[in-house]
């Protein structure tokens, strides 16, 4: 059977347990059409990148599938039917990703990165500011001399 990865996006206004349900029922669906949902990710809640049906922000969840073409058409018609869903994407891919996707492995990197404080808002850190040289191909300027009387 042909792989598929779907993306949907759902309403902010639903909670995290709709959310669930609603992956529930598409991956019912798959499997009543003779599919198999391989993987499941809940990215989150997150931004979109402008406002749809006046949303700001969407529950994302994906979906690596192993189904007919049928049961991708019977699920897309479902996600176009649905009023939760915003937005959604299907692509035909030729191996499903074993491991977690991109955007779940960059949510594991924000401990890696060093800890800002309120020096680094301000300054690099390093000297205090009236310490810094003057930055390189800067002249020194001249200043006017007082008048003589």
């Amino acid at each position: 059977m042909p792989l598929y990865e779907n993306v949907f996006i759902a309403r902010q206004d639903i909670s995290g347990a709709q959310v669930d349900a609603l992956a529930d029922t598409f991956t019912q669906l798959i499997a009543e059409h003779g599919g198999e949902v391989k993987k499941r990710e809940y990215w989150g809640l997150r931004n979109l990148a402008y406002r749809m049906n006046k949303n700001r922000k969407g529950h994302y969840v994906l979906f690596n599938i192993d189904a007919p073409p049928p049961a991708i058409a019977e699920l897309e018609r479902t996600m176009r039917i649905n009023e939760d869903v915003l937005r959604y994407l299907t692509i035909r891919v030729e191996a499903l990703d074993e491991g977690q996707s991109p955007i779940m492995q960059s949510r594991g990197s924000r401990e890696d990165r060093p800890r800002r404080s309120d020096r680094d808002r301000y300054g690099d850190g390093r000297e205090p500011a009236g310490e810094r040289p003057p930055p390189a191909g800067d002249r020194p300027v001249e200043q006017p001399q007082p008048a003589e009387a």
